[in-house]
């Protein structure tokens, strides 16, 4: 069986622009806002939710367990008619892990970045990624949808990788 290693790279926009968008203030458009007692920084990004007559769902996620690099990767998912935003509350960092291409991923296209803990991602849609790997105890505001469509009503996939040992290392 072959083992493949995975190494974290560090989460930037150029860099997991084919994937999605990085959600974060670094670089974002901005202006005052609130009577000059905020600053907004402005359509971060793409989410993608009323296909086939869907419509927004605004979740939290609570990482109670969180993981420790390498990790075995054993599945990959996604959203076949829709994004998907994780966004942490807390300073809490995670790994994303996606895969170039729309068709079932192969384990050496397979790309894993690691946020700084204030990043958060939106998933473009259809695109192949690891369920959430956070790296401490935190909260995340998951945004995704709900509504008629493929596989059940939070349209999702999910594929095996197979008989290779994937593993995401530092």
């Amino acid at each position: 069986m072959a083992r493949i290693e995975i190494r974290v790279e560090p989460l930037t926009r150029q860099g997991f622009a084919p994937f999605g968008d990085v959600i974060e203030k670094a670089g974002a458009q901005s202006f005052v806002t609130n009577q000059g007692t905020a600053i907004r920084y402005h359509d971060l990004a793409r989410v993608e939710l009323a296909a086939e007559r869907g419509r927004s769902l605004v979740s939290l996620f609570e990482v109670v367990e969180p993981v420790q690099l390498p990790i075995r990767l054993r599945l990959m998912e996604r959203h076949p008619i829709s994004s998907q935003a994780f966004i942490p509350l807390s300073s809490t960092p995670f790994v994303v892990v996606v895969a170039s291409g729309r068709e079932q991923p192969a384990a050496r296209s397979l790309r894993a970045f690691r946020t700084n803990g204030r990043q958060g991602i939106n998933f473009a849609t259809a695109i192949w990624h690891h369920p959430l790997i956070a790296l401490a105890v935190g909260d995340f505001l998951v945004i995704d949808r709900t509504g008629p469509g493929p596989g059940f009503d939070q349209d999702y996939e999910e594929v095996l990788l197979g008989d290779e040992e994937v593993f995401v290392v530092s």
